[in-house]
Parts: C-alpha cells; sequence; structure tokens
C-alpha cells in the first residue's frame, strides 16, 4: 500500500464514522422518544437494534476499523490519529445543516481550534 492509499483508508474511516453517527441519529429521531420504565427503554432500544438502517451504522463502525488497520501499515499514529477529529466537526456542520440542531458560538470556536490544532499537525509531519 501506498501513502495515499493509506491516507485514502484514513478518509473511509472518519466518512464511515461520519456515515455511523448521523444514521443512528436520524433513526432515534425516527424512532420517537424513549419510554421511562425498564421495560419501555428496552422496547424502544430493541426495535433500534433491528433496524436496517441501525445495522449500517454498526456495520460502517467495522468497516471503518478495517480501514484504520490497513491505514496504520503505512502511517504513524501520532500522525494519523488526530485527523480523525475531521469527524467532530463534520458532524457538528452536518447536525447543524441537516438535523436543525442549534450550533453554539462555543462550539463553533472549539471546532476553529480542533481545525487549528490539525493545520499544525500537518505542518509538522
Amino acid at each position: 500500500m501506498t501513502t495515499f492509499g493509506a491516507w485514502a483508508a484514513v478518509a473511509l474511516t472518519i466518512a464511515l464514522t461520519i456515515f455511523g453517527q448521523i444514521v443512528i441519529k436520524i433513526r432515534v429521531l425516527h424512532a420517537g422518544p424513549m419510554g421511562d420504565d425498564l421495560g419501555a427503554k428496552l422496547h424502544f432500544l430493541s426495535l433500534l437494534l433491528r433496524d436496517p438502517w441501525v445495522i449500517s451504522g454498526y456495520v460502517g463502525a467495522l468497516l471503518a476499523s478495517f480501514a484504520w488497520m490497513t491505514a496504520m501499515t503505512r502511517l504513524q499514529l501520532s500522525t494519523a490519529y488526530p485527523f480523525t477529529s475531521l469527524a467532530f466537526i463534520i458532524v457538528v456542520g452536518i447536525s447543524g445543516i441537516y438535523l436543525g440542531e442549534r450550533i453554539q458560538p462555543i462550539q463553533l470556536i472549539g471546532t476553529a481550534l480542533v481545525i487549528l490544532g490539525l493545520v499544525m499537525v500537518a505542518a509538522g509531519s
């Protein structure tokens, strides 16, 4: 595998992680509120665990771990791992744009700091 292929595997890891987070959030919203008693909570969770979209999120997480192992054959952990924080940044953006979640100014500042940190990591590589 080339270094380019390893970075592609990092990108795939990030994309699959984002997919899993967003699809699970959408399906939880679709399922409605979770009940208060233990039986209602277990029923709610059992419905979600059988949902094909939720299952696809878990499959995405498994595939992300395979992609990560592939990336680790060529890249240093200290260089590649910080880039997984791109998943946090992108999920915040998707949450605000597509899920209608309110993003607080402090979250935007934190996101900007994460981006600054990634720039510093990339410059040091």
